[in-house]
């Protein structure tokens, strides 16, 4: 049986992720970290290339399923003739290494069940040595090392492990998965039970944080949840997805790895946790930051690795078919090596919304911001390959301009607000330049619309970002312009497309779903305007996408009627968090841009 991606959810340790098919098969599984080899790969290609399934015997997709008390514990179940059971998956959280923990309780009846085990390191390719050390069953390939601890028999067979067993009503069956270093010996696995409790309590805690009281509570909440799963405990960095080449369209060959943390997504991320209340959470990601940004500003990367690596090679797997046949299967991600001036806007907004939060305003993170103010100085006339990391020629992207424009604002203003030292008149010339060009060359009088680049005829869902980062605001008539073009042109049965991927050469041939982040944009500017009870419409619209326990994906293909690309999306969430934020504010008559300058 062939999952949709929504069919997916999520459970996790906040240093790694796994994702549960709702037919009780865990299909993708990175030990110990996000961006380690996956030693369940069936996600991108069939179960020989590694999963774990515990299920009823001749049943398929389960009755139902959600997640316990506000946090990422997994319950799905299985109605039959006989019996109905429930499966309880989780991830405790870490004080050493990862475990991950499966139970079975018999709800009524009595049903059949089996588990099929199918290890496979290196994405798939490796079939591990496997052994019996005293009660677990133990398989070693390389540096990795899994064992499973069953309170149920299993065997042998066929290069996988399997069990057949029946559970009664009141009747609760254990297995506990748990990977370490193959050169030490195995740490004591934890008790099921305990491990649920703890794990219970951990997210019940969190929970309790939550600020946020707005409309949405229950959405914004469930999407901070993911926002946390997907952060890095050891360093605050939050990678953008737990997966990696989950198609833009399915069959198509835009496939990418998003294991990884952009540096795009820090402000938006900074203001979804500080919504939440989150500042401990918001705080650690500022000095992800300032550790994985500091150095030249020339080598400024837009991605980096969990801890703040900078190499990541992107090569192609060919021994893993790819979701749906959708190839090639991506590790890495080039895009580490492009440059793309917007993001040296999105780092300096960031520590200029850390400031006003009352962190990451020290004397070094100031120190960093004048030199990556002084490279905009000198570059910001540079083409790029701007925001959506484009495969194809250089362009003066108007969406990189602006930004640029945002480095040398939150410059002065650091200045102007905070009483920091910096060339304030020069500073002041530079940002007064680059406006000046963008509302000159990026801008179309005839259509009254902003464009992709200089001198294109495109639209870019980008522009969005205008009002959003107080480039201009949301009622200006061009701005307005913009909106209504990226309506009429952008927006394919209500969604809004990144840009128009048959007119524009991106490097890569055309095709791929709309991206979710833009249409929370578009709600913003939407509030922005005045135009409430259509940002809300959408906005429900936009709710309406996720998945039956919360989770959406980066895409969604409106001809498929599905979710596409890498999943969950910790952009995608962001934007649900920020937009649900500027609605209320709409609603309570104090609509602006949410990122205040």
């Amino acid at each position: 049986m062939t999952l949709r991606i929504e069919d997916y959810a999520l459970i996790g340790d906040t240093q790694t992720a796994a994702l549960v098919g709702i037919d009780g098969s865990i299909d993708w599984l990175c030990l110990p970290r996000f961006d380690s080899a996956a030693c369940f790969a069936a996600l991108l290609g069939t179960p020989e290339n590694g999963r774990w399934l515990i299920a009823p015997k001749r049943a398929k997709r389960a009755a139902r399923r959600s997640y316990r008390d506000q946090s990422l514990v997994l319950t799905t179940e299985w109605e039959l003739k006989g019996g109905a059971v429930r499966v309880t998956d989780f991830m405790p959280p870490r004080d050493g290494l990862p475990n991950l923990v499966r139970m079975v309780e018999g709800l009524r009846g009595t049903v059949n069940m089996r588990t099929e085990l199918m290890l496979r390191f290196d994405y798939g390719r490796l079939v591990p040595w496997v052994r019996r050390v005293g009660g677990d069953i133990c398989a070693v390939s390389g540096p990795d090392a899994v064992c499973l601890r069953s309170s149920v028999p299993v065997r042998g067979e066929g290069l996988h492990t399997e069990g057949d067993f029946t559970i009664k009503e009141g009747e609760t069956v254990s297995f506990v998965l748990s990977w370490h270093p193959s050169h030490l010996s195995p740490s004591e696995p934890p008790h099921a039970g305990g491990a649920l409790e703890k794990t219970l309590l951990s997210w019940r805690d969190w929970c309790s944080r939550l600020r946020y009281d707005g409309a949405w509570k229950d959405e914004v909440r469930q999407s901070l949840i993911v926002l946390k799963a997907m952060t890095f405990q050891p360093t605050g960095g939050i990678v953008a997805a737990p997966t990696t080449s989950l198609p833009e369209e399915i069959g198509g060959v835009r496939n990418w790895d998003y294991r990884y943390c952009w540096m795009r997504d820090a402000a938006f991320s900074l203001w979804a946790l500080n919504i939440g209340g989150y500042t401990e959470e918001a705080h650690a990601f500022v000095n992800w930051l300032l550790r994985a940004a500091g150095g030249d500003p020339a080598n400024l990367q837009t991605l980096y690795g969990p801890a703040g690596e900078s190499r990541l090679p992107e090569f192609e797997i060919d021994w893993l078919p790819g979701y749906e046949n959708s190839r090639p299967v991506r590790i890495g991600n080039a895009a580490a090596t492009q440059f793309q001036l917007d993001v040296y806007g999105e780092v300096l907004d960031t520590l200029h919304l850390a400031r006003q939060f009352g962190m990451g305003a020290d004397d070094e993170a100031w120190a960093l911001a004048r030199h990556l103010v002084e490279f905009v100085v000198d570059h910001w006339q540079d083409p790029d390959e701007g925001i959506w990391e484009v495969r194809g020629p250089r362009q003066h992207f108007t969406h990189s301009r602006v930004m640029a424009w945002v480095a040398m604002d939150r410059a002065v203003r650091a200045i102007e607000k905070f009483g920091l030292a910096g060339p304030l008149e020069k500073w002041r010339d530079v940002r007064q330049q680059i406006h000046a060009e963008v509302c000159q060359k990026g801008f179309d009088p005839v259509r009254n619309t902003f464009t992709q680049y200089y001198g294109s005829h495109e639209l870019d869902a980008s522009l969005l970002m205008i009002p959003l980062v107080h480039f201009l605001p949301a009622t200006d008539p061009r701005m307005r312009g913009t909106i209504e073009a990226i309506k009429s042109e952008l927006m394919v049965d209500g969604f809004v497309m990144r840009y128009p991927t048959n007119k524009t050469d991106d490097g890569l041939p055309a095709g791929e779903g709309s991206f979710l982040a833009c249409t929370f944009w578009l709600i913003d500017n939407l509030a922005l305007i005045g135009k409430l009870e259509e940002a809300t419409e959408l906005f429900e619209r936009m709710l309406s996408l996720r998945n039956d326990v919360g989770l959406l994906a980066e895409e969604f293909d409106p001809q498929l009627g599905r979710l596409v690309g890498n999943f969950p999306q910790a952009f995608t969430h962001v934007g649900l968090v920020n937009s649900a934020y500027n609605l209320d504010r709409a609603r309570k008559g104090r609509a602006r841009a949410l990122r205040s300058a």
